[in-house]
């Protein structure tokens, strides 16, 4: 497991720091030196990660005040309002997309558009049940039983990996977790891949 150290957190980013390991995991997938997007970035966590795999990236959340103390060329924080009615990326484009622990359902069918053929996305977030733990609990913050596997059949992404699972850590929740490219993968096969 990748640890990374990120800090100067605020205090609504201090509980999770290390990376999820399903990014972990897939991070390595998208194309090579290609822009990443790492949406709802929260601490920074998976940008730190992307960086340290060579990608520039573009960390995008409604607070980036955690990045004032991170000092990364390769780093772009950018502070949006992803909820608001027009969609601030559109006619941005994206080798990978990583997206964990947010939901927002009214433009989450704008995420492959922002895909380059051969990009990545990895997307991970709480699923139905996860009530049971603790919150998020709204239904409007939970997926739906398959809903990634839907989307990705609807924008006729090709699924790599996907899960949906009970997991203890970094807390007790149920998760969606799904990984698909747009097209074909310009490198590996997944198969290779050690999980």
């Amino acid at each position: 497991m990748t640890t990374i150290k990120v800090l100067g957190l605020p205090n609504s980013h201090d509980s999770i720091v290390k990376p999820s390991s399903w990014v972990v995991r897939f991070a390595p997938l998208i194309p090579k030196g290609a822009l990443a997007l790492d949406l709802a970035c929260g601490s920074g966590r998976h940008s730190q990660l992307l960086a340290n795999l060579g990608h520039s990236v573009l960390a995008v959340d409604q607070d980036i005040s955690v990045f004032q103390t991170v000092h990364s060329s390769t780093i772009t924080p950018k502070c949006l309002n992803l909820e608001e009615d027009a969609w601030p990326l559109s006619g941005s484009k994206f080798g990978g997309i990583v997206v964990t622990n947010y939901l927002y359902r009214p433009h989450l069918d704008c995420l492959p558009e922002l895909l380059e053929a051969g990009g990545i996305l990895i997307y991970e977030t709480f699923a139905q049940g996860n009530e049971k733990f603790g919150k998020p609990s709204n239904p409007n913050f939970l997926l739906n039983p398959g809903e990634l596997l839907a989307f990705a059949a609807r924008h006729s992404l090709k699924v790599l990996a996907y899960e949906d699972i009970y997991v203890d850590e970094p807390k007790p929740a149920m998760l969606q977790r799904l990984c698909a490219v747009k097209g074909m993968l310009t490198d590996r096969i997944p198969l290779q891949f050690q999980g």
